[in-house]
């Protein structure tokens, strides 16, 4: 099993107990995220890696952080943690990738995130995982079009955005890539 299967797995492992742990059927999963029962007994089963779409939807649906579902793929909570150490996770048909700066660990509050999203990609969530979750985008390079419960905004190397999340939300690239840098308290 190389490392991207390992990752799936982990992944399917964790998303299965979280679902299971709470008394859901997958069905009951499938009605509360709008993922279909198909996708995500795929997913438990490590046949399909989902997008980020569809861990957005889950995250909303099982009230919990991105990072809380991305967990088992981060390495323990060390206080120097190098650049090559650091989890990653992508969505290669939806162009784009998510590194844990800093990963989630009990008794810190603020999560640092690396993302980068290849050009001509849209990525939308319907409901934030957790409501008024404070967000606060730097971005870094290329250009970026952030839609926040439905507020646009046209974002350039060095812009920072800060909000909190109650509804829906959507990333967006034209002609270029775009890396940004999200900070989540």
């Amino acid at each position: 099993m190389d490392g991207n299967e390992r990752q799936n797995q982990a992944l399917a492992d964790h998303l299965r107990s979280l679902r299971t742990e709470r008394g859901l059927t997958l069905q009951d999963l499938a009605d509360s995220s709008g993922v279909s029962r198909a996708t995500l007994s795929r997913i438990e089963n490590a046949d399909v890696s989902p997008t980020a779409e569809t861990l957005g939807r889950l995250a909303s649906a099982f009230g919990l952080p991105l990072s809380q579902l991305l967990a088992p793929l981060e390495p323990e909570f060390p206080p120097l943690l190098r650049r090559a150490e650091q989890g990653t996770w992508s969505d290669p048909d939806g162009g784009f990738v998510r590194r844990s700066v800093s990963p989630p660990a009990s008794g810190l509050k603020l999560e640092m995130i690396e993302c980068e999203i290849t050009p001509n990609q849209r990525i939308s969530y319907e409901r934030p995982a957790v409501a008024g979750h404070e967000h606060h985008l730097v971005l870094l390079d290329g250009a970026l079009t952030l839609t926040v419960d439905d507020e646009r905004y046209e974002l350039r190397p060095g812009d920072c955005l800060r909000y909190r999340l109650f509804g829906a939300s959507s990333f967006e690239t034209g002609k270029h890539s775009a890396r940004y840098l999200i900070a989540l308290a």
